[in-house]
């Protein structure tokens, strides 16, 4: 896993120096390798029902992304390591990198045969970052210039003038400012192309979505709610990712124990997270086929902004408080049995940049009286009324963790502290995104392309796609685009980790801690790898 460090570097020292980008991974491969031809049968994953319709551009959590990264193809992807590979792309140009000339492959169609073109990508990008479209991944189009236009209240603009069509296999980005690692983002997700249909009816179509991945949807009505989503190879798809497999069937379990309980029977055949009550034996369970690495996960939760007596002064001292008094060692080594590794930042030890001594991470050293010193003087200031709540999603292993927090808290602090158990993902993050919700809440995050900068902006900067807990500090921002901005990967990642030092002065959530691949397959397939994001690659996995 450690290796993908070589593909980040190699892409953004490209960038630092000014020279051409021939394709995302520098490859030369212009046509893909494709021939995959659907073999064998039908492969069986656990998966969550998806918070919203499948749009990419509105999908930015687990459940519903592993579903469109395989129904969709962007410009590049992500191989095992973290590499960053060509998908569409057969070039992605740039000389300062500020203004991008991107070109894509001929002949490639969307699942209904319709053509991909420079278009589709253009109008994609423009309807996701268009601020009455509501799009949860907006975000990642603010470096283009014409951002700002499209996201005013109301718009003064419908389309972003950074873009521009050149051809049918051609389009340029121009940005705001040097974006040293903006050709490492194209692999995400929220940078797929979409099919002229599609803008019919966004919402009918995210239920039936037409994509132009290496799978499409076995059928209309393949997505039953809270129950499964079935996939069938694209016979349309050319490109590296083709599936190698008859389809993929992803089986919405309300409990990883379920799930777990299917895969040692054979009823199912991959399983991305081990839960809590197998973590001491799934290893011995499945032998060679238990998987056990490091990935770029990271688990915290979130103390929101408007959360009542967690502002202010005395609210700077609770949250530090609460951090002080989770004995993170305790819980990775009893609970996770060494699965996981408390955190020392708020990104990932996988990748590069990543440092263990950023100013201002004691934080997370476990240190009880300290914790109730700072409580204390917390309450000399404001009285606290209430309880320290974690909201958690059952479906997923979470319990406890959660439990083991909170009954630390009750502990160490004197206060009332207690796990808020929701059904499904989907519905924990229906009322973070309405921002009604009114406890802390888990906040984990799995990088969506392999950049330290992928686990700060979205999570922390003002305005982030995923910053649920409005979170808004002017010198962070500031510091983040200075990274951003900067061409030299070293500098970007000094800044990076200078604004984390923001972070733990403010602890707008509480980091604790990274978060292994731990997962594993039944003797039914073969060829299962999981991936630098703790993914499996499904399209790669074999199955009699």
């Amino acid at each position: 896993m450690l290796s993908r460090r070589d593909g980040l570097k190699g892409l953004v020292g490209a960038a630092a120096v000014g020279s051409l980008l021939a394709a995302c991974g520098g490859s030369d491969d212009e046509g893909g390798e494709g021939g995959g031809d659907g073999a064998g049968a039908v492969v069986s994953a656990n998966g969550t029902e998806p918070e919203n319709p499948l749009l990419p551009s509105d999908t930015n959590e687990v459940g519903g992304g592993r579903i469109v990264q395989n129904v969709f193809a962007g410009l590049c992807y992500y191989e095992a390591d973290g590499s960053v590979q060509n998908d569409l792309a057969e070039s992605i140009e740039t000389t300062d990198a500020q203004n991008y000339t991107i070109r894509i492959r001929s002949g490639q169609t969307f699942s209904d045969g319709t053509p991909v073109t420079a278009q589709s990508f253009v109008d994609a990008w423009n309807y996701a970052a268009l601020l009455t479209n509501d799009q949860l991944q907006a975000y990642f189009f603010e470096p283009i210039v014409g951002y700002a236009d499209v996201q005013a209240d109301p718009p003064t603009a419908q389309t972003m003038s950074g873009l521009v069509v050149v051809d049918d296999t051609t389009f340029t980005v121009a940005l705001t400012q040097p974006e040293g690692d903006f050709p490492l983002r194209l692999g995400y997700s929220a940078y797929y192309p979409l099919p002229a249909s599609a803008y019919d009816d966004m919402a009918a179509y995210g239920e039936n979505p037409i994509g132009n991945g290496p799978y499409k949807l076995a059928e209309q009505g393949a997505w039953q709610h809270n129950v499964r989503i079935d996939l069938v190879p694209n016979d349309a798809y050319d490109g590296p990712r083709a599936a190698q497999n008859a389809g993929l069937a992803f089986v919405f379990y309300e409990s990883q124990d379920a799930a777990y309980a299917d895969l040692n029977s054979g009823n199912l055949d991959v399983l991305d997270q081990i839960p809590d009550s197998a973590l001491t034996v799934f290893e011995s369970d499945l032998g060679e086929r238990g998987v056990n690495m490091p990935a770029a996960i990271f688990q915290a939760f979130t103390i929101p902004q408007y959360m009542p007596g967690m502002s202010g002064e005395a609210g700077l001292l609770r949250r530090r408080a609460i951090s002080l008094a989770i004995d993170r060692t305790t819980i990775c080594e009893q609970i996770f049995s060494g699965t996981r590794t408390p955190a020392s930042d708020y990104t990932s030890p996988v990748l590069d940049g990543f440092s263990d001594a950023i100013e201002g991470n004691e934080v997370l050293d476990y240190d009880p009286d300290q914790a109730k010193q700072l409580w204390a003087q917390a309450e000399a200031i404001e009285p606290f009324t209430g309880s320290v709540d974690i909201a958690y999603n059952a479906d997923g292993p979470h319990q406890g963790w959660v439990d083991a927090v909170t009954a630390g808290l009750r502990q160490t602090l004197g206060i009332q502290s207690e796990g808020r158990p929701y059904a499904t993902f989907a519905q924990l993050r229906s009322e973070i995104n309405a921002r009604s919700i009114q406890t802390a809440f888990r906040s984990g995050w799995q990088g969506d392309y392999p950049s330290l900068y992928n686990f700060l902006a979205p999570n922390f900067a003002t305005g982030g796609s995923s910053n649920d807990g409005d979170y808004s500090n002017p010198e962070f921002d500031s510091l983040l685009q200075q990274g951003a901005s900067t061409t030299d990967a070293a500098q970007a990642a000094t800044l990076w980790n200078q604004a984390q030092t923001i972070l733990f002065r403010d602890l707008p959530a509480i980091s604790l801690w990274y978060q292994n691949v731990s997962g594993g397959s039944a003797e039914t397939v073969e060829n299962v790898r999981f991936g630098w994001d703790s993914q499996p690659l499904y399209y790669e996995i074999t199955k009699s």
